[in-house]
């Protein structure tokens, strides 16, 4: 299932176009928190800009209605991350619809907590079908369509660098296995011109982990600067490293945790 709005209409001039003008963004897991702040980054900066969701289809509209809103194209498609069929056929459906892929955004994960005795073959299992096998498969099918200038961010964890709490082992290992993979992906894609990084957010203020939610006080009591991020400032490294900017950046983990791991 899928929605475009497309606003390439004859006569109509692009709002705020920017450094990303002309390109084409695809964001997993786009319809709220991290991935829809990143979605509605990239459409500012210029860009067209497919999002996934699984459930929630209503901010999916809402997030494809706000790129609208600045004169670009979105397209929402409904896929299920620890679907094989799904992750591929979305890269393939945006690069149809949109006329190409320049930009992948691993961001849709599953967040896992509990003990290694509580979470058993079938939790290892799903997770790593979304936050390792998704990005890994998604970036697979992305790198046929893409050119010379390329980018392939995945959203990490800062949990990969320093786990403080108990519960996140599991959680921890996948986010983890990214950073393995964006540095042979950093090597393999370097001679086409293609970039891969990853993102580590810190402590970030969304529906999942409120910075006003139960345990918030402790969690932030580990940043340097004492609060959580907003969406938007991981949203802001994502598209340093989307935009030409970044154009020498590959292979690196990019720590946006307010100090999190210091």
């Amino acid at each position: 299932m899928n929605e475009i709005e497309n606003s390439d209409k004859a006569g109509v001039v692009r709002a705020g176009a920017g450094r990303l003008q002309g390109k084409v963004a695809l964001v997993t897991g786009g319809s709220r928190g991290i991935g829809a702040a990143i979605a509605a980054r990239l459409a500012e900066e210029g860009a067209d800009v497919a999002l996934t969701y699984a459930n929630g289809g209503e901010d999916a509209a809402s997030v494809a209605a706000g790129i609208r809103g600045l004169g670009r194209r979105a397209l929402a498609i409904r896929a299920d991350s620890g679907d094989v069929a799904a992750v591929t056929g979305a890269v393939e459906e945006t690069a149809a619809t949109l006329g190409g892929l320049d930009i992948l955004v691993n961001n849709a994960g599953l967040f896992v907590v509990g003990t290694v005795e509580d979470l058993g073959p079938e939790e290892f299992d799903r997770a790593l079908a979304v936050n390792v096998r998704a990005p890994y498969l998604a970036a697979r099918a992305a790198v046929r369509h893409m050119t010379d200038g390329g980018r392939i961010i995945s959203i990490g964890s800062n949990i990969a660098g320093r786990t403080v709490f108990s519960g996140l082992t599991l959680y921890a290992l996948t986010k983890t296995a990214l950073v393995g993979m964006t540095k042979g992906l950093a090597r393999d894609l370097g001679p086409r011109g293609i970039t891969a990084n990853v993102v580590h957010p810190g402590p970030t203020d969304t529906d999942a982990n409120p910075a006003d939610g139960p345990g918030a006080e402790t969690i932030r009591g580990f940043t340097a600067l004492g609060h959580y991020a907003a969406p938007e400032d991981i949203a802001a490294t994502v598209a340093h490293l989307a935009g030409d900017d970044g154009r020498y950046i590959t292979g690196a983990m990019i720590e946006v945790d307010g100090g999190f791991t210091a």
